[in-house]
C-alpha cells in the first residue's frame, strides 16, 4: 500500500512517500481501517527528530490523528460493522503504546489498530473534523476544563493561538462564555483568530504581551484582584514563561500541557506566591473528551480550523508546514 514513513530519526529528508509499504492485516481484536483523514501534530515532528531518552522502532508511519472506515475484522471483535465511521483514540489506554510512535500511524491507505480504540463517529461529522480532534482538541478540551476550570466571564490570554491546540484553546473558551485575547505573530494570524471568534489579539512580535494586558486591564494589584487576566494558556515555555507569570491577576491560573519553545524557562517565584497563581499542567486527554468532542461538532457548536487538506504524497509538504508553522490550525492528510 502507498505510506509515509520515518525511515531515521533526522531532518525533512527522513520522511518519505513510499507505494509498497505492507498492508496491515487484523489478528485478534484488531480492527482494519481505510483511512480517509490523518491530521499531523508538532509530536509527529518530534518522531521525525527523534525525541531523547525515547527509542522507537524504525521505519514507522506516523500520523496520531485517525478517522476512517473499518474494512476488515479480527477475531472476537464484537460491536463493530464493516463500514462503520470511526475515530481513533490514539493512545493505547489498555497495552500501551501511540499511534504513529509505537505503531503504525494514519500516514497511509490503511491502519491496524485496537478494537478498544475506536470511537463511533455521530453522523454529520466529517473525517476531517473528526481527524482534527484528539491530540490538538482533546489536550485543550482536557486543559480548559478538567483541570483548568475556564469558565464564563473569565479573560483568557492563548499564547501560541495559531497552531492546532491554540486555535482549540481560543475555540473551547469561547464555547464557555470566555473573553479570549488571542496571540499570534502575523497579520494573517491575528484576522483569522478574530474570525474564528477571539475577541481580542495580540501580536507578539510587536509588543510584550504582558504590558499589553496591563495597558489593557491594568496592572495587577497584590492586595486585590484588579488588573490583569484570570487564565493564560502557555504551552510554549521558554522565554514566555515568565511574562505569564506576570499578565495573571492575583490569584490566577496559568495552564499549560507542553513546552514548544524550551522546557527549562527562567523563573521567577516571586509572582507565584506574591499573587498567589496556580500552576496547572495538562497531560493529553481521556477518551469521555473525544465523545464530548464529537458531540460538539455534531451540534455544530465547534467547527474544528483546518488550514488546508494534501493528499498522502504530499506528506512531508504538510509536516514542514507544522514544523515552520505556517499554519492557522490544523493540517489534514487525506489518503
Amino acid at each position: 500500500m502507498k505510506a509515509a514513513i520515518v525511515k531515521a530519526h533526522g531532518g525533512p529528508e527522513n520522511l518519505v512517500y513510499v507505494e509498497d509499504w505492507h498492508q496491515p492485516q487484523p489478528g485478534p481484536g484488531d480492527v482494519v481501517l481505510r483511512v480517509k483523514a490523518s491530521s499531523l501534530n508538532y509530536h509527529d515532528v518530534f518522531t521525525r527528530r527523534g525525541m531523547p531518552g525515547i527509542k522507537l522502532a524504525l521505519p514507522v508511519v506516523p500520523g496520531l490523528d485517525i478517522a476512517g472506515e473499518v474494512s476488515a475484522l479480527g477475531e472476537g471483535v464484537e460491536g463493530v460493522e464493516i463500514g462503520d465511521r470511526v475515530l481513533v483514540d490514539p493512545i493505547n489506554r489498555v497495552e500501551g503504546g501511540l499511534m504513529g510512535e509505537t505503531t503504525d500511524g494514519g500516514l497511509g491507505e490503511y491502519v491496524k489498530v485496537r478494537a478498544h480504540q475506536l470511537v463511533p463517529m455521530p453522523d454529520g461529522v466529517t473525517f476531517e473534523q473528526a481527524a482534527a480532534l484528539p491530540v490538538a482538541y482533546g489536550t485543550a478540551y482536557r486543559m480548559m476544563f478538567a483541570n483548568g476550570g475556564v469558565k464564563a466571564g473569565d479573560k483568557v490570554l492563548v499564547l501560541g493561538a495559531s497552531g492546532g491546540v491554540g486555535t482549540g484553546a481560543v475555540l473551547l473558551a469561547k464555547l464557555a462564555g470566555a473573553h479570549v485575547i488571542a496571540c499570534g505573530s502575523s497579520e494573517a494570524k491575528l484576522a483569522k483568530l478574530s474570525e474564528i471568534g477571539a475577541d481580542e489579539v495580540i501580536d507578539y512580535t510587536k509588543t510584550d504581551f504582558a504590558k499589553e494586558v496591563y495597558a489593557r486591564y491594568g496592572k495587577p494589584h497584590r492586595r486585590t484582584y484588579d488588573g490583569g487576566v484570570d487564565v493564560v494558556v502557555n504551552f510554549t515555555g521558554g522565554d514566555t514563561w515568565v511574562p505569564s507569570l506576570r499578565a495573571l491577576k492575583r490569584g490566577g491560573k496559568l495552564l499549560t500541557c507542553g513546552a514548544t519553545a524550551g522546557f527549562n524557562p527562567v523563573e521567577d517565584l516571586r509572582f507565584i506566591w506574591t499573587f498567589e497563581l496556580k500552576i496547572l499542567g495538562s497531560n493529553s486527554w481521556a477518551r469521555e473528551d473525544l465523545v464530548a468532542l464529537l458531540d460538539h461538532v455534531a451540534k455544530g457548536e465547534l467547527k474544528p480550523v483546518i488550514d488546508r487538506v494534501l493528499p498522502l504524497d504530499q506528506s512531508a509538504e504538510a509536516l514542514r508546514l507544522i514544523e515552520e508553522r505556517e499554519v492557522i490550525g490544523k493540517v489534514i492528510v487525506a489518503p
